[in-house]
């Protein structure tokens, strides 16, 4: 009888996990169907199907595995217990299966260890770009897990143990002869998405325990310190040497892979810049060093390694250089540009750590700029790529030179929406019923038609840009340096090394002969080269010693590659590397040709030497990077650390913050602040904004924290600040209006106070505190003029008829 029920356990748990198995397939099934009806080609479909479902066997087998046991103890006690454990265990599997399939089917690549890269609040954002989170969104996470229920309840009354039983020891030895004889078994594209995800997880954490900070030595101490000439000037031969230094104009374009450009793939849909290739010093064979945003400033403006999960993650950053802190070193006016919140992915601590001078981002645009359109959940990433390039030029004027400015464009990435899109679309048509020479069909066109229309118009704005840039004075003394942050996501890719082919151009007045090089070089290039031009044939401060991750952009035509590129995926990968005519991505091998395609190739030897070359490469990242070994302090004079604390500082905030949020960190420093424990809210504060330089209800406290103590100059200090870097936020204006009514400054207040009015504050209070300032310096003709403008638009403030009655 014990036997009977121990085959009857056994079978309840069966029964569970091939109902499971199955849920697992329905969702597998749902991923390619949704894959055809968008539109999107799949190459041996057959063949991809077969791999997939064994691949989800393969996964739900290791799971079956893992909670046998399990089951087993708790059904010790109590089978019912153990049934339902199990049910919920594997319920909450479908979700995150289905979860992180509708992730691939968003982005086109399986979410690995760089789930552990990003805070809450930027996947939200993410997510929120590309999806509307309405009721409609969530109820397939709930459909899938009832139709694991509803399976398992059919097959509990309708199925027998024995048979199930063969045929999953039949598929097991089916999925293990494949992974064996079958080369792309198991390709990233064909991974059960649950398993990926697991495995990236688990390999970031062998990656993190291999490199332990106390174990890694190396034989010199700064690995990447060199003599400056260790880089060599390459580009001087192709330009015409002024004796005033030349402004360098950084265009960094989102989503601007190789494969949109010239006579590649999908050619023709950005016309300004390929009529740009041959006027230029165009790299066709060029990599970024990380396939998302979050690797490009530290690659392009720093050639700076990855650290654990990106470089903008660290903090505190360790001591680096840049391209923004040398120039500014060297008389240059720094200046970045985005439509977005330059805190997404920390820029701004980056940039500020740099002593970039000004940061223009969605806070300083005002409300002569038209913002992307919100989608159905609210979302809009910011200011589209036009309305960046306008913002660029109205500030030109009132920055001296030379200057370096480094724009960074943002439309060009999901939901793919800007300004005048309707016309877009129709040119889009347009090229599709007049272009003989588009490499891909009209259908897939069609698919992707807004990404298409999303090009032209990122490709229209950089034209009406350079074209508007030419009218200036300093165009014909400027170098303009333009490329892609890595090729956009939702475009099926090619091969594995798409992902990461992006051009580069390099076009000024002062060029003297365009060329095309086929030698390949990375982001991590650009500054070695524009510094070692720049220090050769420029009046400036020499440097004698770099510390850069590469060597500086190859000339030589021919195909070739003399740099060792290892690349970061996603946060917390590196699992690519580029040597020589090599590319190393997931274990497989792959050889390069000259037109940059890729071919698998069998070579156990090279296979071994790209595999160390990487585990090398991992451990050169972990050193400098944990260890704080990029440059020493006394070699770094360019930038300054951000705040630091004492220890004892840092117990406090410990102690403080526990389990806060930075939001509710901010309302307990409000909270100590009224409460008269200013040095604990100032303290709280400066935290905050170590990781938040921009947060302005922080900064406003902080400043008003100060005020209230009679540290008048600090306050001010701190307030100014806040209008500098969000000029359209009023609590600072007002904030900065009872300072100097505090400190008997009345003049600076009416000074501000205009200033907050130009700029369109729309807060009565301002008003009021400005005629009330006005009376106080006796000019009652001006406080009436002020309050009465105030009263036609909130005629019935009693707080102002009150304030008329006195004037």
């Amino acid at each position: 009888m014990k036997t009977n029920e121990q085959v009857n356990d056994k079978s309840s748990f069966f029964s569970l996990s091939y109902s499971f198995l199955l849920t697992f397939w329905i969702i597998t099934l749902f991923e390619i169907v949704s894959k055809i009806t968008s539109g999107i080609e799949i190459s041996n479909f057959f063949i991809t199907l077969i791999y997939k479902l064994f691949h989800d066997f393969g996964t739900v087998t290791i799971i079956t595995l893992v909670c046998f046991p399990i089951y087993l103890v708790v059904a010790y006690f109590r089978k019912s217990w153990a049934l339902f454990l199990i049910k919920i265990i594997f319920s909450l599997l479908v979700i995150g299966q289905f979860a992180l399939t509708k992730y691939h089917l968003t982005t086109l690549v399986n979410l690995g260890a760089d789930f552990l890269g990003y805070s809450f609040d930027d996947m939200f954002t993410t997510v929120t770009a590309s999806e509307s989170l309405s009721i409609l969104y969530f109820i397939p996470f709930v459909i899938f897990p009832i139709a694991f229920l509803s399976i398992h309840k059919y097959f509990g009354q309708h199925s027998s143990f024995k048979p199930v039983q063969i045929g999953l020891a039949s598929l097991l030895v089916l999925t293990l002869g494949l992974k064996l004889i079958v080369t792309d078994f198991s390709d990233t594209e064909n991974q059960n998405k649950l398993a990926y995800f697991t495995t990236e997880i688990i390999r970031f954490q062998s990656d993190k325990n291999a490199f332990d900070v106390d174990n890694l030595v190396y034989k010199k101490e700064f690995p990447l310190v060199q003599p400056f000439d260790a880089t060599p000037d390459v580009l001087s031969p192709f330009f015409q040497i002024n004796e005033e230094k030349p402004n360098i104009v950084m265009i960094i374009v989102e989503g601007l892979g190789n494969e949109f450009i010239g006579k590649n793939q999908y050619r023709g849909f950005t016309p300004f810049l390929d009529a740009l290739i041959p006027k230029s010093l165009y790299w066709e064979n060029f990599v970024s060093n990380a396939g998302r945003t979050f690797g490009a400033l530290p690659s392009i403006l720093g050639s700076l390694p990855y650290g654990e999960k990106g470089f903008l993650e660290m903090n505190p950053l360790p001591s680096n250089i840049s391209l923004v802190s040398i120039l500014k070193a060297n008389e240059y006016t720094t200046s970045f540009y985005c439509g977005d919140e330059s805190s997404f992915d920390r820029k701004i601590n980056f940039l500020e750590y740099n002593g970039i001078d000004h940061v223009i981002d969605i806070d300083k645009f005002g409300p002569s700029y038209q913002k992307t359109q919100a989608n159905e959940g609210g979302f809009t990433w910011g200011y589209p790529d036009g309305e960046i390039f306008k913002k660029t030029l109205s500030e030109l004027d009132s920055k001296k030179g030379p200057r370096l400015d480094i724009i960074m464009t943002l439309t060009n990435h999901e939901p793919f929406d800007f300004p005048a899109k309707k016309e877009y679309l129709k040119k889009v048509d347009s090229i599709i019923s007049s272009n003989k020479t588009l490499q891909i069909s009209k259908s897939e066109v069609e698919t992707y038609k807004d990404i298409f229309a999303c090009l032209l118009y990122t490709d229209h704005s950089i034209k009406k840009f350079m074209n508007d840039y030419a009218k200036r004075p300093d165009y014909k003394n400027t170098i303009f340096v333009i490329t892609g942050d890595h090729r956009l996501i939702p475009i099926a890719q090619k091969d594995k090394l798409c992902r990461f082919h992006v051009p580069l151009y390099m076009y000024s007045p002062l060029l003297k002969k365009p060329q095309t090089f086929k030698s390949v070089s990375s982001h991590w290039d650009i500054t070695p080269s524009l510094i070692s031009f720049l220090m050769n044939n420029y009046k400036m401060n020499k440097m004698e010693k770099t510390a850069w991750m590469s060597t500086g952009l190859d000339t030589v035509k021919q195909f070739r590659n003399i740099h060792k590129i290892p690349i970061m995926q996603n946060k917390g990968s590196i699992n690519e590397l580029i040597y020589k005519d090599f590319l190393y991505s997931d274990g497989s091998l792959f050889k390069i040709d000259e037109d940059f395609e890729i071919t698998k190739i069998n070579d156990s030897e090279t296979l071994q030497m790209m595999k160390d070359s990487l585990k090398e490469a991992k451990r050169l990242n972990a050193y400098l990077t944990k260890k704080n070994k990029i440059i020493p302090n006394s070699l770094n004079i360019y930038t300054k650390p951000a705040f630091q604390f004492s220890k004892e500082d840092l117990a406090v905030i410990k102690k403080l913050t526990k389990g806060l949020t930075y939001d509710e960190t901010f309302f307990l420093a409000r909270d100590f602040a009224f409460n008269k424990e200013r040095d604990k809210a100032r303290l709280l504060c400066n935290y905050i904004l170590n990781e938040f330089p921009n947060y302005a209800d922080v900064r406003t406290l902080k400043g008003r924290t100060l005020a209230w103590d009679k540290q008048y100059t600090k306050a001010e200090t701190e307030l100014l600040e806040v209008v500098k870097r969000t000029p359209f936020y009023s609590d600072s204006y007002i904030a900065l209006m009872d300072l100097y009514w505090w400190s008997n400054q009345d003049t600076k207040g009416i000074t501000i106070a205009k200033k907050g009015l130009k700029n369109k504050v729309d807060n009565p209070e301002l008003g009021i505190k400005l005629a009330q300032a006005y009376k106080r310096v006796n000019n009652l003709a001006m406080a009436n003029t002020v309050i009465d403008s105030v009263m036609k638009k909130n005629p019935a403030n009693k707080e102002l008829i009150k304030i008329k009655k006195t004037l």
